[in-house]
């Protein structure tokens, strides 16, 4: 293969040489573009749409385009695309992921596809990982874009229905991967076509692909409904778990799989300790008697939220919200939250205020959302560990594409030493090296508390420099609780002998230049004038740009002379990418940098899972205290527990993604028929379809068509005549005529509801359309919560049937299928009732209280992935929440059936909800 490789290249390489041809056109119309008038360059775009109306291809357009593109690039925002961004571009337009390193400018090379398919007016969108990049981007791609005549939108946290459909309806649309994910969502929770924003799913290019597609992916996008209240409850459990894990003896941690459950004593120690605080139900067996399947629920959450999840390093306590923490960027998440009552248990445990608990009303997962494109496409620095997933998944191919100049960078061998306070020591030496020489250091950190208790060493730290004794090194910190600052402290990591401290750096999405940004000290010398009330004038600015300008090319030759940039990290990651996107931070644009992971066999990778066998090897070799191995056979081998646990990770998503796929059709089907329905003005036919289809259904239930008339359940199908139809028929009467058929009683309930349906249309006059569109989607969403309820359910205990030698997939195949059949047929029932027995009465609808929906990100350990990874089944069974304090039932709503969804919304059953109060 190497011999092959060396005539012919790697398919890599004759993926990016095919392009070559393609760039060379595109550099030969350079000239031309030059020539034209700002004007002229702007009237291209409409030039262009009228060649695709005449049926010219994109393809066709492309060289013309990405030149057009490069041109106002350079007159609107002062840069041109180099011809590697042109590669990036065309493998961004094909549908495939761009792999570039950091610093190539990703930013800049999306903009060449993105205009070029916004030409056909379906809209581009372009995802990224946070609202200060979909603002940052938008406004500064944005120029180009605008100079072109096309309109831009972004979509963040916190605008109106209205301003999202007008981002929407723009040319390109910017926005975070969740606000598009949550807005598919609530676009099938309206009830007016007007008020759903997203217009398609034409083409979408992700930023930072793989933290969006692969490390967000584990975890589905949720939204809930609140229930009832029972923060007191979670309190009183968090007392009794946290006296119970005094003794270690009573739980089993096992790290590598991040699971913990109870022993045998303490199930015994739990259950007194419950009993005697009167928590356990009357009369029942013990702890695991079916009567207190939620307290078990409870215990278990509150178990895991005190052994498996750490302050500062998986979630932050801010003003007394419990706020998680993104793993792979260090990022805070704002408006996430665990699933069944996780993130409540966290709550109780801190001591913060506690949220009620949700009820989920539409789900999907990322992988799902995405592949709603018809072309999908993304970049990134590090995609090739990740590439078999990417394909098998999104179908998506990767391309390395090579940096415009050589990397020169430096990646030493790992030093690993035998204890944390011997590496933590090593690493001080280092950075007070980097410090003393004037050489900018950037240090990885793996959670908050690491940076924070670095950032107290180097605060303590204690040197001499130059005769003079010195304590401390001047340093920043970013981490979660800096987040509002991370812009200015990543630009101002590359000025001599800055020492910066970063809890992960993925997807910053801000390059560290030596020396300095210009338009960040820019930007910050504004704001400092503005805090003064300094008038700045456009004179003032352009002076002082000049001077930073020239601060900041003596800081970068100084930067240049030490060395580059050095890049520490403190600890190996579980995932190869994220050290791969730290160790990328350095050697951009052929700069000169240095990049050195620090190691100890207390470190939670190497302790996991070879930390006894490592330790023995240095006690054999007889390593010395403060001493480092270094081999390429011990990387070796680091890499390959990174990737067991990126392989762990994988199948996690896989599994997600098997159990969401068998939703995922009903879920389209669900959608489409919600959407159909919503934007017809006559559902009376479909009505009488369902009406026709339950009364057969019940005929055929109590008169089956093979039985004699003795074996007739008459007074079955009277009393659901009566109760679901609102009829009083002498069906007793028709069913002793001699030989009278099944059929012809059916035929007669036909003619008998028909005739009700019309008089009551006539009743209600021009209003009856629009009852039965609102009858008919009200109908959908409750059913299709309870549906998703029970698939929750169902998920949970399904992985037990693995005991039985049976395909647990299989099996939740086999009873969604039969539960979604059963929603439709519930469906079709339940509208005939209401239609035919409801009493109208027509009023100004309510308004729905402030914050009744809200957006989680599940825990990916929790109730999603319960039996895929071993967990005993936990959820709280519907009939055994607690019902709704309502005094009285409303009008119209006596005669819901006691099986029937409560017509208050709540997704239960009348007789768990408003019916458990008559």
């Amino acid at each position: 293969m190497s011999i092959f490789q060396r005539f012919f290249g790697s398919s890599n390489d004759r993926k990016v040489k095919a392009m070559t041809a393609r760039i060379g056109k595109v550099n030969a119309l350079e000239p031309k573009m030059q020539a034209l008038s700002d004007a002229e360059l702007r009237g291209k775009t409409e030039e262009f749409r009228g060649r695709l109306a005449q049926g010219a291809s994109l393809d066709d357009l492309m060289e013309e385009a990405f030149a057009v593109v490069r041109e106002a690039s350079r007159r609107a925002i002062g840069l041109r695309h180099f011809d590697v961004q042109l590669v990036g571009g065309m493998i961004l337009h094909q549908g495939g992921i761009a792999e570039m390193r950091t610093g190539e400018g990703k930013t800049l090379v999306a903009t060449l596809p993105v205009y070029l398919n916004a030409l056909a007016g379906k809209g581009v969108h372009v995802i990224t990982v946070n609202d200060y990049l979909a603002q940052r981007d938008s406004e500064w791609m944005g120029q180009i874009y605008r100079f072109l005549g096309m309109s831009v939108g972004v979509i963040v946290h916190g605008l109106s229905q209205g301003q999202r459909h007008d981002a929407y309806g723009s040319d390109i649309t910017y926005g975070t991967n969740n606000e598009f994910g949550f807005d598919y969502l609530r676009d099938n929770l309206v009830y007016e076509a007007g008020e759903m924003v997203q217009r398609g799913h034409n083409f979408a290019i992700v930023d930072e692909v793989d933290s969006i597609l692969i490390d967000e992916a584990r975890t589905p996008l949720i939204i809930s409904g609140p229930t009832e209240d029972r923060s007191e409850f979670y309190k009183t459990i968090d007392v009794v778990v946290k006296e119970l894990i005094k003794d270690a003896t009573t739980f089993e941690h096992d790290e590598k799989q991040k699971q913990v459950i109870l022993t045998e004593d303490g199930a015994e120690r739990i259950e007194e300790i419950l009993q005697e605080g009167g928590h356990l139900a009357e009369d029942s067996a013990g702890l695991y008697d079916a009567a207190n399947v939620s307290v078990v629920h409870h215990v278990n959450q509150a178990l895991r939220a005190n052994i498996l999840y750490q302050r500062d390093k998986d979630y932050i306590v801010r003003a007394g919200e419990v706020i998680l923490i993104d793993e792979f960027t260090g990022r805070m998440m704002h408006g996430r939250r665990l699933s069944e009552g996780l993130h409540q248990a966290i709550e109780a445990k801190e001591g913060a205020v506690i949220q009620p608990e949700n009820q989920t009303l539409a789900s999907v997962t990322i992988q799902n959302y995405f592949r709603l494109y018809s072309k999908l496409s993304g970049m990134t620095g590090t995609a090739a560990t990740e590439a078999q997933e990417f394909l098998d998944i999104y179908k998506m191919d990767v391309a390395e594409i090579p940096t415009n100049r050589p990397v020169t960078r430096i990646d030493d061998d790992d030093e690993v030493y035998r204890t944390s306070a011997e590496k933590n020591q090593a690493i001080i030496v280092q950075i007070e090296d980097c410090y003393r020489r004037g050489q900018p250091i950037l240090v990885g950190t793996v959670s908050i508390e690491k940076s924070e208790q670095l950032s107290e060493m180097l605060k303590a730290h204690k040197f001499e420099i130059d005769g003079k004794k010195k304590t401390g090194i001047p340093h920043s910190v970013l981490n979660a609780r800096y987040h509002e600052q991370e812009a200015l402290i990543v630009a101002d990591a590359g000025m001599p002998g800055a020492v910066t401290i970063a809890t992960n750096m993925a997807g910053r999405g801000t390059d560290i230049q030596l020396g300095g940004n210009v338009d960040m000290r820019v930007a910050k010398w504004r704001d400092e004038q503005r805090g003064l009330g300094i008038e700045v004038t456009p004179e003032m600015a352009v002076a002082r740009k000049g001077e930073i300008e020239a601060e900041i090319k003596d800081s970068k030759e100084q930067s240049l002379a030490a060395g580059g940039l050095f890049v520490l990290g403190t600890e190996r990651h579980e995932s190869r990418r994220i050290d791969n996107q730290l160790r990328g931070r350095t050697g951009r644009q052929g700069d000169p940098g240095h990049s050195k992971f620090f190691l100890s066999c207390e470190d939670d990778l190497l302790r996991i899972f070879a930390g006894e066998r490592l330790d023995s090897i240095m006690r054999t070799f007889g390593v010395q205290e403060g001493e480092a191995i270094t081999h390429r056979w011990l990387n070796a081998a680091i890499q390959k527990a990174q990737t067991r646990v990126e392989q762990r990770n994988y199948e996690i998503r896989k599994n997600l993604l098997k159990y969401d796929d068998v939703v995922n059709d009903q879920r389209k089907a669900v959608f489409e028929q919600r959407a159909e329905f919503m934007t017809a003005t006559d559902l009376s036919e479909i009505i009488r379809e369902m009406r026709l289809d339950t009364i057969e259904d019940f005929v055929s239930r109590h008169l089956p068509p093979k039985a004699y008339a003795e074996q007739w359940d008459i007074d079955g199908l009277d009393a659901h005549v009566r109760e679901w139809l609102g009829l009083e028929l002498p069906i007793r009467e028709w069913a002793a005529e001699d030989g009278i058929a099944n059929e012809e009683i059916e035929q007669r309930i036909v003619a008998a509801a028909d005739a009700r349906a019309a008089e009551r249309e006539e009743q209600v006059g021009d209003h009856m359309r629009t009852v039965e569109k609102s009858f008919l989607l009200q109908m959908i969403d409750l059913q299709w919560r309870e549906h998703l309820m029970h698939l929750d359910h169902l998920r949970n205990v399904i992985g037990l049937r693995g005991y039985g030698q049976r395909d647990p997939l299989q099996e939740y195949k086999t009873e969604a299928f039969s539960l979604f059949e059963k929603l439709l047929t519930d469906l079709r029932q339940n509208v005939t009732r209401w239609l035919m027995t409801v009493e109208f009465q027509f009023e100004e609808p309510p308004q729905p209280p402030p914050g009744q929906y809200f957006e989680v990100h599940m825990d990916p350990l929790s109730g999603e992935n319960a039996a895929q990874m071993g967990l005993l089944p936990d959820g709280i069974p519907a009939d055994q929440r607690e019902a709704l304090p309502v005094a009285a039932l409303p009008q119209g709503w006596e005669d819901t059936g006691r099986n029937a969804p409560c017509p208050c919304g709540s997704g239960k059953k009348f007789k768990h909800c408003h019916g458990a109060l008559v």
